[in-house]
C-alpha cells in the first residue's frame, strides 16, 4: 500500500519482511474493493484494488453495495485526494504519526460525492491521462537528478585522484582499486597527513540538561556544525574523563557511517564540545583542510573504506580503518587549487539539483491540485462524459 501508487501487489514490491506464519485474520479482497491501511490512511495509504488478493488485519476492506454508482477508478482518486486525506487525518484517533487510526464507523460516516456513473468514468479517464503525463515528467526529472549526482561524484573522484592537469606524467599509485596518479604526488599513509579521533561512547545516565554540548550526528549534517539535537554533559565530568575529546575551532567532523557525504567544520558555536561515538574529529596536517573536505567524500576514500570493511558486519568505519589507509597527496598549493575548483563546480551542480527538485515539487503539487479539482467538480468534465 502506497500513498503514491495505491494498492500494489506484494510480488511487485521490494519486500524485506518475512511472510506471516498464519493467515488468521487476513481478509479477502476482490477487484473493485476499497482497501485502507487503517493506521496510515492519514498519509493517503488507501486505494481501490485492481486484483483479487488478501490483506493483513491492519487493513480495512470496503465493498460497494450492489447496483451502487461506484466506478473504482473515480473513488481511487477521490479518497487519495488532498481534501479527503485531510478529512481522514482530522477524523483519525490515536498518537500522532505513529498510532493514528481511522475506525470503520468513522470512515463510513464521511460524506462523498456521487456523480453519475458515466461522469465518474470520464473523470477517472481524464485523470489517468493527465497524471500519467505528470508522472512521466517527474520520472524524467528524477533521472536527471541521478545523472547530476553521478556526474558530481565522478568529478570529485577524478580531481582528487588525478588532479586538474590532464597532461601531467603519471605513475602507479599502488593504492587498492586506484589507477595511476600524477608522478609528483607523494604516496603516504593517511595517518601522516591528518590526525583523527572518534568520539567516546557515553551512557545516557551521564546526560544533563545543561553543560558541555555532546554533539550528535544531527549536529554534523551541514558544512558548519551546530548544536542541533545535542545532549549535555557535566563540565566537571568532562574535565575528568573526556577533556581530550573536546573539539577546537577549525576541526573537521565526519560521520563514521560514511553515508552522509558531509564534512562539518567546528565553529564558534560548537567549539569545546565533545563529539559522540560515531563522529570522527579530523585535524589537518600536511593535507589541507579544504582538500580534506573533498577527499573524504571521494570514491578514492570510500573504496578504501569498503575494502577494509570486507567481511565485517559493522557498517561504519573508525580510526582503525583510517590508520590502514594510504593516500596520493598533491603539493599544498595544488590541493588548494583542486579544492577551489571542486567548490565552484560542485556548487553549480548542486544548484541544478536544487532547481530540479523544485520542479518535481511543483509537478507533484500540480498533480494533487488536478486530482482535487476533478474529483470535487471544480473541473467540469460532463461534456467528456
Amino acid at each position: 500500500m502506497s500513498h503514491l501508487t495505491g494498492i500494489t501487489p506484494r510480488s511487485e514490491k521490494n519486500v524485506t519482511m518475512t511472510a506471516a506464519e498464519s493467515l488468521d485474520g487476513y481478509r479477502l479482497v476482490d477487484a473493485g474493493d476499497l482497501v485502507i491501511n487503517t493506521m496510515w490512511a492519514w498519509m493517503g495509504a488507501l486505494g481501490v484494488s485492481k486484483q483479487v488478493g488478501i490483506v493483513s488485519p491492519a487493513y480495512g476492506v470496503y465493498r460497494p453495495r450492489p447496483n451502487a454508482a461506484f466506478y473504482p477508478g473515480f473513488y481511487d482518486y477521490l479518497y487519495r485526494s488532498t481534501p479527503y486525506v485531510m478529512e481522514m487525518t482530522r477524523l483519525s484517533r490515536g498518537i500522532w504519526s505513529s498510532r493514528l487510526r481511522i475506525y470503520p464507523d468513522v470512515f463510513l460516516s464521511m460524506a462523498i460525492p456521487v456523480p453519475p456513473l458515466e461522469e465518474q468514468r470520464a473523470i477517472a479517464d481524464y485523470l489517468d491521462r493527465e497524471t500519467a503525463r505528470i508522472d512521466t515528467l517527474i520520472e524524467e526529472q528524477q533521472r536527471l537528478i541521478e545523472m547530476l549526482r553521478e556526474r558530481r561524484g565522478a568529478m570529485i573522484s577524478n580531481a582528487v585522484a588525478r588532479g586538474l592537469d590532464e597532461t601531467v606524467a603519471l605513475k602507479d599509485s599502488g593504492l587498492p582499486g586506484a589507477g595511476p596518479v600524477p608522478a609528483h604526488w607523494e604516496i603516504m599513509p593517511l595517518r601522516y597527513t591528518i590526525s583523527f579521533q572518534e568520539g567516546p561512547g557515553i551512557m545516557a545516565a551521564d546526560f544533563r540538561d545543561a553543560g558541555v554540548p555532546l554533539l550528535r550526528v544531527s549536529s554534523v549534517r551541514t558544512a558548519r556544525s551546530t548544536l542541533e539535537g545535542c545532549n549535555y554533559l557535566d563540565p566537571d565530568e568532562v574535565d575528568r574523563r573526556w577533556s581530550h575529546f573536546r573539539v577546537d575551532l577549525g576541526d573537521l567532523l565526519i560521520s563514521a557511517s560514511a553515508s552522509m557525504g558531509t564534512v562539518s567544520e567546528v565553529t564558534e558555536e560548537t567549539i569545546g564540545a565533545v563529539p559522540y561515538t560515531g563522529i570522527i574529529r579530523i585535524k589537518p596536517g600536511c593535507m589541507h583542510k579544504d582538500f580534506i573536505r573533498w577527499f573524504v567524500v571521494s570514491g578514492e576514500f570510500i573504496d578504501q573504506v569498503d575494502s577494509l570493511k570486507t567481511g565485517s558486519t559493522i557498517q561504519h568505519f573508525g580510526p582503525t580503518h583510517l590508520a590502514q589507509m594510504r593516500v596520493a597527496l598533491p603539493p599544498t598549493d595544488e590541493q588548494r587549487r583542486i579544492a577551489a575548483y571542486l567548490d565552484e563546480q560542485a556548487a553549480k551542480i548542486d544548484k541544478l539539483i536544487t532547481e530540479t527538485e523544485r520542479c518535481i515539487e511543483l509537478a507533484q503539487e500540480r498533480r494533487a491540485a488536478l486530482i482535487t479539482a476533478a474529483v470535487t467538480g471544480q473541473t467540469d468534465l460532463r461534456e467528456a462524459a
